[in-house]
């Protein structure tokens, strides 16, 4: 994976404010490129370095195997969230219509900024797109 990609990919997830999370398809929409592997590919490997549990899978669950540590930092975020949290049988998930952030007019041209660097980097590059070969969901270790 290119680091341009991971950079920018990065770049956006330390935007997120706290109490607030993306998708990994949200993330790759605003860069407009990859998807949702890709994106959750770069927070496998790279997401120690952000608040990496603003990024999220689309249903609104956590990274996989985080859920407990992610549980701890949304609750000092006051990050709105649906289901039980406590039990023999957990079954909560962040309420995306509620947590999901909604970057204002200046954050989008933070945004539009990374992204045109990324597609900058990439034109005087070769001109392709970051792809994986081996897609991954959620965090490393």
């Amino acid at each position: 994976m290119r680091s341009e990609y991971v950079e920018a990919v990065l770049d956006v997830a330390e935007l997120i404010p706290a109490g607030a999370v993306l998708s990994y398809g949200d993330i790759a929409a605003l860069l407009e490129r990859g998807g949702p592997r890709q994106v959750g590919a770069v927070m496998s490997h790279h997401g120690s370095a952000v608040a990496w549990w603003r990024v999220i899978r689309a249903s609104g669950q956590p990274p996989l195997g985080h859920d407990a540590r992610a549980l701890v930092h949304y609750g000092e975020e006051a990050t709105a969230l649906r289901g039980e949290i406590s039990g023999e049988h957990p079954s909560w998930r962040v309420d995306m219509s509620a947590a999901r952030w909604n970057p204002t007019e200046p954050d989008f041209e933070r945004i539009d900024l990374i992204a045109t660097r990324l597609h900058a980097t990439e034109a005087t590059t070769s001109g392709t797109h970051p792809q994986m070969s081996e897609p991954r969901d959620g965090l490393g270790a």
